[in-house]
């Protein structure tokens, strides 16, 4: 045989293996938002061009402050609300025109949405009941979803003798009692108090990982959108902007609007002065030079907004370690936080730059009032958008 006919198989063989990726690919998109839009009065959008793929079994949270899309995008999901433009998809069906009774879908509510005048075990039995399954096949499915929310011996009471966290541990049971393709979260912890929310988000997880469900979550708490997802997406203006695992999020923000909303953030407004793939120096608005990391920058002269995380600052002695940026801080307030001190200072002309230190002996004492000096990684440090 020629080589030139090795080279075509050669070839060929490739190119099947990339379709069988491509379509590997495709059967893990399990919902799809394709070029998506919402629009409530036909002018103005309120979802933008959306488009997003979800795998089977990824908790999918969608973040973001109120009015920016993402409660909207999970209405249109479940078949409550219609795109204006666009396809969704579950499971690689066009469910557009589906009825949302038919999507198979749960769904979990903030305000629970219980029927008041049903037992726990009626309240369960009615999806199933329109589903028309079998009284002992209902049974057993509410049998065992009381199991997996740990509430079996309340089958008999009506949500007006349950505590919040019971009626959602509930509401959570309905949902997936069915035995669903997805469930969706529309801000389902928000009623609960502090120390109950933050069980309740284990309690989510662990139900996540152990049955393989697929879950969207929408909430506007970073906190809680950090410690449950595989995945965020973070909405801003009926756009997503920014989509990746909580670490890279924080860790790694690509504009000024995801590093502001996720978690607690410095910034140094200044100019770009030397720009280069791995380093940018940026002058700022006090005359101070500081290198950074380019992460929403493109040429020199353009305006930028330093990142820094009030954890990775460090209060500095005199002798500085090699790599380090140093400038000088004031120091304006100290906040009492039990295992840390929080420090709010005066840096490059502005008031409100935080710094987080240990509460243990030998750390470096914070005074009201005193000058000192502060210092960083200048990886730590990114530069984007100026907003």
């Amino acid at each position: 045989m020629s080589p030139t006919v090795h080279g075509t198989s050669g070839m060929v063989e490739r190119s099947v293996a990339d379709e069988s990726v491509a379509a590997r690919q495709r059967q893990n998109d399990f919902v799809v938002f394709d070029h998506v839009q919402k629009s409530y009065d036909g002018s103005s959008l309120v979802v933008k061009d959306l488009n997003l793929s979800i795998n089977r079994g990824e908790f999918l949270t969608m973040l973001g402050p109120s009015g920016s899309g993402k409660t909207t995008c999970l209405m249109m999901l479940a078949g409550f609300e219609t795109a204006t433009h666009g396809e969704i998809r579950l499971d690689g069906r066009d469910i557009n025109l589906v009825p949302p009774h038919k999507r198979d879908i749960g769904m979990v509510f903030q305000n629970y949405a219980l029927f008041p005048h049903m037992t726990v075990a009626e309240n369960l039995s009615f999806p199933l009941e329109v589903r028309r399954l079998h009284k002992s096949e209902r049974d057993s499915k509410i049998k065992q979803a009381l199991q997996m929310v740990k509430m079996e011996k309340f089958a008999d009471r009506r949500p007006a003798q349950l505590s919040g966290g019971q009626q959602q541990r509930i509401a959570l049971a309905r949902a997936l009692v069915f035995d669903p393709a997805l469930v969706l979260m529309d801000e389902p912890l928000g009623a609960l108090d502090k120390q109950l929310r933050e069980h309740m988000q284990l309690e989510i997880k662990r139900l996540h990982e152990n049955l393989g469900l697929t879950i969207i979550y929408v909430t506007h708490d970073q906190g809680e959108a950090l410690t449950m997802s595989d995945r965020i997406a973070v909405f801003n203006d009926g756009r997503i902007q920014q989509l990746a695992p909580p670490a890279d999020l924080y860790e790694r923000p690509n504009c000024s609007f995801v590093a502001q909303f996720i978690g607690a953030n410095n910034k140094l407004p200044g100019t770009v002065v030397e720009l280069s793939p791995s380093r940018v120096l940026v002058q700022l608005q006090t005359g101070e030079l500081i290198d950074a990391t380019p992460a929403n920058v493109t040429a020199v002269g353009q305006k930028t907004l330093v990142s820094v995380r009030p954890e990775r600052v460090e209060v500095r002695e005199s002798v500085t370690p090699a790599g380090v940026h140093t400038i000088d801080a004031e120091v304006l307030q100290v906040i009492y936080l039990g295992d840390i001190l929080q420090g709010c200072l005066r840096v490059a002309g502005s008031d409100d730059f935080i710094i987080k230190i240990r509460n243990t002996p030998g750390e470096a004492q914070l005074v009201p009032g005193s000058r000192i000096k502060i210092g960083w990684d200048p990886r730590d440090a990114r530069a984007l958008d100026s907003l």
